[in-house]
């Protein structure tokens, strides 16, 4: 993995010093099987101090066999349909499905199929929510666009840059396609499909085009207020100002969280190694009527945020520094 994807990858993985374990001697060549974040979080540790794709890392995210999760319904109304390293997800409405990101090449077919084992067919898509315009969020848009009457939605910023980046990959070893704008989103709006309706907050600081969304999850006669935050790094860093803007993003967010008339309390996250999602996601299997939804999690959000945070200022007092 080289050029534009591996620039995503490292830049995550290094605004994501919360989650990183620390390890004792060489980590190991490639995650093992069943996707554990902390595996995950180990295999990328290497790559986060050295700035270089190991091979073996590199071979793993880019493969569809070692990248498959099954499928899981994460609320009533809610399935993770995405890869191991990469979220995508469905909402059902009462008037037809919503999905959040597409997941990227060579996973795209894996996400199409996803969908089809979870009863979706490109007919029943009415939006497609966007996060931002890096390959690994988008890079599926292109070929789903062609079997679906659905509505392609991100920021304007968002557009272009998945434009330019889209561009940039055609001189690479991986270049990646993107469809043409479609439905532009601001801060504010809200899609309503049906019985639900989705939020759109202007998040800059990840890309200046980054989007979250709000939109509720059904567990039985409880309704929870869920976020998909659109950004969790700091990638492709202008400077000094765009590092502000992350962090009014994320102080936002923490004030959204913690109001009293609606709190949020579920993250269902971009990439489900940095909360450990996908784990929680195993444990809600062995749960007994009555038993909480262990993707409920207000205070481990929280917690999280304040550890993209606290990044965050490190990395202000970098940029101020360098005279960025």
């Amino acid at each position: 993995m080289r050029g534009e994807q591996a620039r995503s990858v490292r830049c995550l993985v290094r605004q994501l010093p919360w989650v990183l374990m620390v390890v004792t001697g060489l980590v190991q060549a490639q995650p093992t099987a069943g996707c554990s974040s902390d595996q995950i979080r180990a295999s990328f540790e290497d790559f986060s101090k050295t700035g270089k794709m190991p091979p073996a890392l590199g071979r793993w995210l880019g493969d569809p066999k070692l990248q498959y999760i099954e499928p899981y319904q994460a609320f009533d109304n809610v399935w993770f349909v995405g890869v191991c390293w990469v979220s995508a997800y469905m909402i059902r409405t009462s008037e037809g499905v919503v999905l959040i990101d597409t997941v990227h090449e060579p996973h795209v077919d894996t996400w199409l199929a996803n969908l089809r084992k979870v009863g979706v067919e490109p007919a029943d898509v009415k939006y497609v929510l966007m996060t931002h315009g890096h390959f690994d969020h988008v890079g599926g848009a292109y070929k789903l666009k062609p079997l679906t009457g659905a509505k392609f939605v991100m920021t304007q910023r968002g557009w272009d840059e998945a434009a330019r980046s889209s561009a940039a990959s055609q001189n690479s070893p991986r270049p990646w396609q993107m469809m043409g704008p479609d439905m532009v989103a601001k801060d504010g709006d809200v899609i309503k499909v049906g019985d639900t309706s989705f939020t759109v907050l202007e998040t800059p600081g990840h890309t200046f085009g980054t989007a979250s969304y709000l939109y509720p999850v059904r567990d039985g006669a409880n309704v929870h207020r869920a976020i998909t935050v659109g950004g969790l790094g700091l990638n492709a860093i202008e400077n000094s100002g765009q590092v502000e803007s992350y962090i009014g993003s994320v102080e936002r967010i923490e004030k959204l969280t913690v109001d009293p008339a609606a709190p949020i309390t579920v993250h269902l996250t971009t990439h489900p190694f940095s909360n450990g999602q996908t784990e929680a996601a195993a444990r809600n299997k062995q749960r007994q009527p009555g038993a909480p939804n262990a993707l409920v999690d207000q205070a481990g959000f929280l917690k999280q945020l304040e550890g993209l945070r606290l990044g965050a200022r490190d990395r202000l007092a970098q940029e101020k520094a360098a005279g960025r």
